[in-house]
């Protein structure tokens, strides 16, 4: 179910992959154009529509692309006598089902839990009004105590997560010392990125086609061309990702802010529109967990579905949007030593420096722009100077050193400990 205004897209064809990968079967699907209701999201008479639809068809849950309100979600289900549920919560159904390790299950519990905080007040006054589908059993809570009681679990498992990430940056740390390069596997939920870490470092990881396969780290020690690099797989980025998700899912989406390399997979058979589309939603994503300083290299997978003239009119339309693209079929293995090519370019070709200069007024638009623009490793403050330790392409690196230089300042390059 979507309401949408006239100038917004249907997103009905991906809600409807995003129910099927938690496991419905979806009996109808509705759609309406209209400014949102306060009640019910839709008008009052499709929602009467609706009633009879999911009686009709004998359906036990309906699913909305929009985001309901605690009031909605209520008055919905009061007139349709299923429960009625918004994408973030059919979100938090699939991770719950994929979900594999410690860390994965507390991060979804984290998840459910403030979200639940943000609804607690208005779901208790409803509760007690009379049990309905996803109302049942809060009425016997009183709102602050239920609301309290929620936050001391978010705290227990924010504690529990916190001992986790100490471990993860422990290891970051050993692999750092041990002079490897880190690679993450990034791009939206379903493009293949499982399929290429399994062809890249030989393994056998869990690949389908349902949607968020992954959500959990996996990294594995590769190595080619005498050198040696560590992958991790990460969770599948989609469209409009709630907040929440993200913040309870920082942990493991940080192994992508604290890697050299991001090999961005994008779905090359998908029409071109939902290709930029996704491309777009993958780079915001990045940009919101801090790794839009960290160099890509957008990997357009499954050209084994396209002709060989398919692939090149669709990389020529690309090529203008995407960083770095480069055409391969991670199934197929098609094109992974070039791959693996552009992986060393762009690493071996990195610039490693730093700099000191005054610490004036003219010293932070400087900092600033490296920030947004380099991998930056250490930056130090005093009363008189200010260095950063950084890593760049060679061209931006040449124009750091020049503005380095007008602002008379030191610029260093150096080679990292192996």
């Amino acid at each position: 179910m979507q309401r949408r205004l006239n100038r917004e897209a249907s997103n009905l064809d991906e809600l409807k992959n995003l129910v099927t990968s938690a496991g419905y079967t979806i009996v109808a699907q509705m759609e309406q154009t209209r400014r949102p209701d306060a009640r019910y999201q839709l008008g009052a008479g499709k929602v009467e529509e609706l009633a009879t639809l999911v009686k009709e068809k004998g359906a036990e849950k309906v699913i909305f692309d929009n985001s309901l309100r605690t009031i909605q979600a209520y008055n919905l289900t009061k007139v349709t006598g299923v429960e009625n549920i918004d994408r973030f919560q059919l979100i938090l159904e699939i991770f719950t089902k994929r979900a594999t390790t410690t860390e994965a299950n507390l991060q979804i519990q984290l998840a459910t839990l403030k979200n639940e905080i943000k609804h607690a007040k208005e779901k208790v006054r409803l509760s007690k009004r009379g049990e309905q589908p996803g109302f049942m059993g809060i009425g016997v809570y009183e709102a602050d105590v239920y609301k309290e009681t929620l936050k001391k679990q978010v705290h227990t498992i924010q504690r529990k997560l916190k001992t986790v990430r100490e471990k993860r940056v422990l290891h970051r740390d050993r692999r750092t010392e041990l002079g490897f390069y880190s690679i993450s596997l990034a791009g939206y939920t379903n493009a293949g990125k499982s399929s290429l870490f399994n062809a890249l470092a030989e393994e056998t990881a869990r690949v389908n086609n349902a949607l968020f396969t992954t959500l959990s780290t996996t990294t594995r020690l590769l190595e080619f061309c005498k050198r040696k690099f560590l992958l991790t797989d990460t969770v599948g980025f989609i469209e409009r990702l709630p907040l929440t998700l993200i913040e309870a899912f920082l942990s493991t989406l940080e192994e992508t802010v604290y890697s050299d390399l991001i090999l961005l997979v994008l779905d090359i058979n998908e029409p071109i529109e939902a290709i930029e589309k996704k491309n777009k939603t993958c780079q915001e994503t990045i940009d919101r967990i801090g790794a839009s300083s960290v160099p890509v290299i957008t990997v357009l997978n499954k050209i084994d579905k396209l002709t060989e003239e398919e692939a090149k009119q669709k990389f020529e339309l690309l090529k203008d949007v995407t960083k770095n693209p480069i055409l391969i079929s991670a199934l197929k293995r098609t094109n992974l030593d070039m791959l693996r090519q552009e992986i060393l370019k762009k690493l071996e070709g990195y610039i490693h420096a730093s700099f000191t200069i005054p610490n004036t007024n003219q010293a932070m638009p400087l900092v600033s722009w490296v920030h947004s623009e380099a991998d930056v490793k250490k930056t130090d403050y005093t009363n008189n100077t200010v260095q950063v330790v950084f890593e760049a392409d060679p061209e931006f690196a040449e124009k750091v050193k020049n503005r380095v230089k007008e602002l008379n300042g030191k610029f260093e390059t150096y080679t990292p400990p192996q």
